[in-house]
């Protein structure tokens, strides 16, 4: 099991990946999303479509926990499989929690900062068989730092 990872510049082209993974088959349970909670309505995923049931069992995740903060990045909204590593990750922050999916500390950390600097995070824990189909999708979806871990 591998983990795809990208960042996306907007909330709607996270939201317009994440549609299209799941219409192609892809369990919720094994797509997460991070973005920092922007009011204003930057990156802010709490407000969209993800959240009104469009990954299936893991809005409810997002909605039960609304912001979390964390450590060096401030309020953040997390669905899927980080959220539950995020809700005690005061230490290891979301780095930890990337860490826990396969991601090396060092790229990790990266990710961090593109969410530091309000970029939405995707990543989807697949098989190999499946990580050119994610790849796909995230580049026509507009992501960008696409890596697989």
């Amino acid at each position: 099991m591998s983990s795809v990872i990208g960042t996306f510049s907007r909330r709607d082209e996270a939201e317009k990946a994440i549609h299209e993974l799941k219409n192609k088959g892809f369990d919720d349970n094994k797509v997460s999303i991070v973005a920092r909670e922007d009011k204003e309505g930057g990156a802010d995923i709490s407000g969209g479509t993800v959240t009104g049931g469009a990954i299936g069992g893991t809005a409810g995740v997002l909605a039960g926990l609304g912001a979390l903060a964390i450590p060096g990045i401030g309020p953040i909204i997390a669905i899927g499989p980080i959220a539950a590593g995020l809700t005690g990750a005061v230490a290891g922050g979301l780095v930890g929690s990337l860490v826990d999916l396969g991601i090396p500390e060092d790229r990790s950390r990266f990710y961090e900062n593109k969410v530091k600097e309000g970029k939405v995070l995707a990543v989807v824990e697949a098989d190999d068989n499946q990580i050119n189909d994610i790849r796909e999708v995230y580049s026509k979806s507009g992501a960008s730092d696409i890596e697989v871990h």
